[in-house]
């Protein structure tokens, strides 16, 4: 395999041919191909930490350890296809061929392995390419807003870039996995996933960012009741749609819903979200969650279930009151834990109505199976004012 491989021709010319092993990252610390008598050719690129399989029909999205069968065909070798670069690549041999980002090439031939023949469209020169470096012209490989894997961490650090803007938002392959499968429109759209740093994805517009920037420092700190109750309601009606679809969300908090124009409201990051089969989610040990946001069956033994995000949802029903406060003033995370045990639960915030403070508190019930739905929350916010307020007057906050 490797080089000598990929010009097994060549090599059977030469005298002293040189059998590489295989080009994997593992093979060496730095993920290149060496031995005593050769030289290293290259590192994977960033965005394919495998070598892509691009034996596929051109012009559809078909994606590295995706099912062969659902994408047919492939490139003969003495075929010709367009290809484009992903990356810069310097020649390590004579026989290699330098090429920049966005250069065009035609693939002469792709079947002998991890480096491919081609002849460049921008200078006439000929030579082998690596095969992860480059992507069918027509392929979602080739876009400028395609990337692969990418940890937890490694998002946040993007995210943290002092360079972003309010609102930027970022979803790892996982998440954007989940966001294809649940389509709602109370749920952020996903469109695409920018692949060049600083890495974003492309999601509809949502002009207000963060529901939590939004009520701290924007236009939401003047809300009144009947705003804040709608933006509720809207979170409500997407997370009965997840209810649903049996998924679990995990991470439902003001930072992680998204404003529009006209205080719509889209439920985002599904970093956390699972699939759940038997009603319940057990994380594994070690695992991190928002304590302060978090049910105390969940923060204290891993379990999750639907009824774990109802309680959640109860305190981003705080969050929108008191116009973006820490929920548990005053506590850390240990205390938050100790106190809700013993059965606290936060009082009712200055200018909230009663009967809001109360679907809060039955939010927090300690037994799961006492909350409610989300499909009941929904209705009960939707009708909240012509059903439960119909006396309502606004106050000087609220």
């Amino acid at each position: 395999m490797g080089c000598a491989h990929c010009k097994q021709k060549k090599a059977a010319a030469k005298a002293a041919a040189v059998e590489l092993s295989d080009p994997s990252p593992s093979n060496s610390p730095d993920g290149v191909v060496s031995t005593a008598s050769a030289t290293p050719r290259y590192h994977p690129g960033p965005t394919h930490p495998t070598i892509p399989d691009f034996n596929k029909p051109f012009g559809s999205a078909c994606f590295p350890n995706t099912n062969a069968q659902t994408c047919a065909g492939g490139i003969t070798g003495g075929g010709v296809t367009l290809f484009i670069a992903l990356y810069d690549y310097d020649a390590r041999t004579e026989d290699d061929l330098s090429f920049q980002k966005g250069e065009k090439f035609h693939i002469i031939n792709n079947t002998e392995g991890d480096w491919w023949e081609a002849r460049s469209l921008d200078t006439g020169k000929s030579g082998y390419v690596p095969s992860n470096y480059v992507a069918p012209v027509d392929s979602i490989q080739a876009e400028e807003w395609y990337f692969g894997k990418m940890g937890r961490k490694d998002a946040e650090r993007q995210l943290l870039g002092l360079e972003n803007p309010r609102g930027t938002f970022l979803i790892r392959e996982k998440e954007a996995q989940i966001m294809k499968r649940l389509r709602h429109d109370k749920l952020v759209q996903l469109y695409a996933v920018v692949s060049e740093e600083p890495i974003y994805i492309i999601t509809e517009f949502m002009s207000q960012g963060s529901l939590l920037d939004f009520l701290k420092d924007g236009e939401g700190g003047n809300l009144k009741l009947p705003q804040l109750v709608d933006m509720a309601a809207q979170i409500a009606a997407g997370m009965a749609y997840i209810e649903r679809m049996n998924y679990i969300h995990r991470d439902l908090r003001a930072a992680n819903i998204l404003v529009g124009e006209n205080l719509v409201c889209k439920i985002a990051d599904f970093g956390l979200a699972r699939l759940i089969e038997d009603n319940e989610y057990t994380a594994r040990q070690g695992a991190k969650f928002p304590i302060k946001w978090t049910a105390p069956e969940a923060a204290l033994y891993g379990r999750f279930t639907i009824k774990s995000d109802v309680w959640s949802f109860g305190i981003l029903l705080t969050e929108l009151i008191t116009k973006g406060r820490v929920p548990y003033p005053g506590m850390n995370n240990r205390e938050v834990l100790e106190q809700v045990e013993r059965g606290y639960r936060m009082p009712c915030a200055v200018g909230c109505p009663a009967s809001l403070h109360e679907l809060m508190v039955q939010c927090w019930r300690r037994e799961a199976d006492e909350r409610h739905t989300f499909e009941y929350l929904q209705g009960f916010l939707e009708d909240y004012f012509t059903a439960t307020e119909p006396q309502y007057q606004p106050g000087e906050n609220l």
